[in-house]
């Protein structure tokens, strides 16, 4: 199985993270400049829905609100990313392409 490609940066550069957030709410991958992890980026994801496999719950589904979540640096999709301050006050946050 092939490796994922590298997310392409866009024209789309420079942003502040309101600014990424917006291009995240029309359907865009966006990351920090900064970021060195392979493919890393945030997206975000109009629902979220699983069964639970355990617990108090298990056996029922679970239907979430949108959620921001991050492709990592190890390839896996990880939900509930949360920004730290750098994150909120960096302006060089990029939409990323051919995600």
């Amino acid at each position: 199985m092939s490796e994922p490609r590298a997310p392409e940066p866009t024209k789309e550069q420079n942003m502040t993270f309101g600014e990424a957030i917006a291009a995240m709410k029309e359907g865009k991958s966006v990351q920090r400049a900064g970021w060195n992890g392979k493919n890393m980026h945030i997206y975000l994801e109009d629902a979220f829905s699983f069964p639970i496999r355990d617990g108090v719950y298990k056996g029922q589904a679970r239907q979430y609100e949108p959620v921001i979540c991050m492709f990592n640096a190890q390839g896996k999709h990880q939900p509930g990313w949360l920004a730290n301050q750098p994150d909120i006050l960096a302006e060089d946050w990029q939409v990323v392409a051919d995600v």
